[in-house]
């Protein structure tokens, strides 16, 4: 039987440990910020109202730009409805946030509204960026991108979503950039009996290049993809089953496919360096007067040495008579679709992070920590420092120092 002094005691440690459970709660408790997009043609949202449910739930507060969602068809009642506050301007929202949440690299003028020890989550593509590192860096931001998360098989889950919407939808732009009007060729990709079909060459066999392989596939064209590893060219063998040419990607090889192509679609990617640049511009005086090439890669500097970074506003430009369409934010042009997509990969990183400290989420998931690129006002990731020039610091030993 237990004496008055022993329920006391019991209480007393109860009382103790729900304190301590309290302390805990609130130190995990983050502020997370969703502002809207600013860069041209950008009508995608960092985070859905399920996802601002999912962390509101768990005790986190979430600060939203009120018409951050509207190109996305996300109103601000919607954010309301699941407990975000909701905020009139951007200025208010990264002032008040622990961790940014975004879609877009920041813009120029977004630089001075981020602080030492904010965690920035979203795609960075610093390798052909050296402004923007450099103003991360300077502002010690801690930076952690989506395009550099890998998983144990090598793959880049939130990167993944974004590819499969970008390589589809680059032979539907290539398609209309063929037109006529458009001042392409005039060759329809699927032709009609008693007319060849397009061809469609596609360098990369990755999800980018399989998705517009899909694509073109469908439409009936003529389709060709390149890749180094023969591996993934057989495992292609097996998706397509004889409907796509596949070859070994070379210098040579390229040349002689691009040479006779109606569409070239860039899709190589080597995770958080610069791409490679596959086609040189002597290659262009091979190709057809009024083809297309559409640069996915562009993101991570263009695949093409003739690629310059475009806008929906004006999403092409001629180099030797060949259409270049290297439009930066492409899955904007689905911005619904592509928001959705993305919050589906995104979204658990982002409740591991909140609830557990970037410190500590990145410490228990070796993807997570593959997505850190700077912190502390240094470089931790190797693709970035090699092509950037900085001095590399390991991932490991700059989250111990900080």
């Amino acid at each position: 039987m237990c004496s008055e002094a022993d329920h006391t005691h019991r209480e007393w440690r109860q009382s103790c440990a729900h304190v301590t459970v309290r302390a805990e709660e609130k130190e995990k408790h983050l502020k997370i910020g969703v502002p809207k997009e600013i860069k041209n043609g950008e009508y995608r949202v960092g985070m859905v109202p399920a996802g601002v449910r999912a962390l509101v739930d768990r005790g986190h507060t979430v600060y939203v730009e009120a018409e951050a969602g509207l190109g996305s068809g996300i109103t601000a009642e919607e954010y309301g409805s699941v407990g975000a506050t909701l905020l009139p301007e951007a200025a208010e929202v990264f002032a008040l946030s622990d961790m940014i949440v975004k879609v877009k690299e920041p813009r120029p003028s977004e630089y001075e509204l981020l602080r030492e020890g904010q965690l920035l989550y979203t795609y960075l593509h610093l390798a052909p960026a050296p402004e923007l590192t450099k103003a991360l860096l300077d502002r010690k931001v801690v930076g952690i991108a989506y395009e550099t998360i890998q998983a144990a098989d090598g793959s880049l889950p939130l990167l993944t979503p974004m590819s499969e919407v970008a390589g589809r939808l680059s032979v539907q732009v290539g398609a209309h950039s063929l037109e006529t009007a458009s001042g392409g060729r005039g060759h329809l990709l699927g032709g009609v009996p008693g007319t060849k079909p397009g061809k469609v060459v596609v360098l990369g066999g990755g999800v980018v290049g399989t998705n517009a392989a899909k694509m073109a596939v469908g439409l009936g064209a003529r389709v060709t993809i390149l890749d180094l590893n023969l591996g993934r060219l057989r495992t292609l063998d097996d998706v397509f089953r004889g409907q796509v040419c596949l070859v070994a990607s070379s210098q040579d090889a390229i040349r002689e496919e691009v040479s006779t192509a109606d569409l070239v679609i860039g899709g190589v990617l080597v995770a958080g360096a610069r791409a490679p640049r596959l086609i040189t511009r002597d290659m262009l005086a091979d190709m057809p007067e009024g083809s297309v090439i559409v640069d996915v890669a562009v993101d991570q500097g263009g695949c093409v040495e003739t690629t310059c970074p475009t806008t929906y506003d004006d999403p092409t430009f001629v180099v030797d008579g060949v259409i270049h369409y290297c439009v930066a934010n492409m899955p904007s042009a689905v911005a619904r679709t592509a928001t959705f997509a993305l919050s589906n990969a995104t979204l658990p990183y982002a409740l591991k992070l909140a609830d557990q400290g970037y410190r500590q989420a990145m410490l228990d998931d070796p993807a997570l920590l593959k997505g850190l690129n700077v912190i502390d006002g240094k470089v931790v990731h190797a693709a970035v420092a090699n092509d950037l020039g900085y001095a590399l610091t390991e991932p490991h030993e700059a989250l111990a120092l900080g």
